[in-house]
C-alpha cells in the first residue's frame, strides 16, 4: 500500500502489468516470478500475461480457484468497513496459524500493524481485484516453467487442498507443506520457507 493509486479499475491484471514494469525498469527479461496470498493470484494473471518473461513460478498460500459469490460478498463489506473508517484488525487470527497465534506474539504484533497501517483506499482497491479474479486452473495447466507451491499446513485462508489442487493441474511442480504455519507463512516460518525456496531455486 505504500504506493499512489491510479485511477484503474481494481485487478490483479493491472498488477501484474505494474510487476512488468518493475522488470523493465530493472533492465529484467525473464525472471522467477512469485507470491503470497494475493501476490499468488497476481503471480497468476503475470503468467497469463506474460508468459514468456516467466523463467519459473512461486506460489505461495494461494489459491487458483475464483471467489465464490459469497466470498466476494465479503470482500466488498470489509471494502466498504475500511472506507467508513473500521479496520480490519479482527482479521488477523485468521491470517496466522494456530501455532503462531499460541506462541509468536511478535508475529501476530508485527502483522496486526501491517493490517492497521495499510490505507483504506488501497486496502479497498485490493479487495476488488481480488474479488474479481478469474479461475487460474487453465493458466497452471499452461505452465510450460517449473513451479513451487507451498502452503502452512495450518492455513485456513487457502487450504492445503487448494495448494494439492494447484499441484494437480501444474506440469512441472514441487509442492512443500510448511508445518506449524498459517496463511502468513513466509513471515511465520521464514527459515523453513527460505529454505524451500532457496532448494527449489537451486535446481534451475
Amino acid at each position: 500500500g505504500g504506493s499512489g493509486l491510479g485511477d484503474d479499475e481494481p485487478s490483479v491484471d493491472v498488477m501484474a502489468d505494474d510487476v512488468a514494469e518493475l522488470l523493465d525498469a530493472e533492465g529484467v527479461e525473464r525472471a522467477v516470478v512469485g507470491g503470497q496470498s494475493m501476490g499468488g493470484y497476481v503471480t497468476m494473471a503475470f503468467c497469463r500475461r506474460y508468459p514468456d518473461r516467466v523463467q519459473a513460478v512461486v506460489l505461495a498460500d494461494t489459491k487458483a480457484a475464483p471467489d465464490s459469490v459469497e466470498a466476494a460478498a465479503n470482500r466488498e463489506l470489509a471494502a466498504q468497513r475500511v472506507l467508513d473508517g473500521g479496520d480490519l484488525t479482527d482479521t488477523v487470527p485468521n491470517l496466522v496459524g494456530a501455532t503462531t497465534l499460541a506462541r509468536r506474539p511478535m508475529v501476530v504484533g508485527r502483522v496486526r500493524g501491517l493490517v492497521k497501517s495499510a490505507p483504506p483506499g488501497a486496502v479497498a482497491w485490493a479487495l476488488r481485484a481480488m474479488a474479481g479474479r478469474p479461475d487460474s486452473f487453465d493458466t497452471l495447466r499452461g505452465l510450460k516453467v517449473p513451479a513451487l507451491v507451498l502452503v502452512g499446513e495450518e492455513d485456513e485462508l487457502t487450504s492445503v487442498a487448494d495448494a494439492e489442487a494447484m499441484a494437480e493441474a501444474a506440469p512441472d511442480v514441487q509442492l512443500e507443506i510448511l508445518p506449524n504455519s498459517g496463511h502468513l507463512s513466509a513471515i511465520e516460518t521464514p527459515v523453513a520457507f527460505n529454505k524451500a525456496v532457496a532448494a527449489f531455486l537451486a535446481k534451475l
